[in-house]
């Protein structure tokens, strides 16, 4: 439970932006999106070499 203390006279908009990234550091919208579809592990890690190999592929180019 995310739980914001506000100070008397502090604006609402700045409680509602501080508790809009508590939340988002949670990671509870990201978990609920993986978790709409079922991707199977030879895919996720297929996924992550692919990654990799991208950003190796950029980093050599930057040299």
């Amino acid at each position: 439970m995310i739980v914001i203390p506000v100070k008397e006279g502090e604006n609402i908009e700045r409680a509602l932006k501080k508790f809009k990234r508590k939340f988002e550091k949670t990671g509870v919208i990201r978990e609920l999106r993986e978790r709409q579809a079922f991707i199977k592990p030879s895919k996720k890690k297929r996924e992550i070499v692919k990654k990799a190999v991208y950003k190796q592929k950029i980093q050599e180019e930057e040299e």
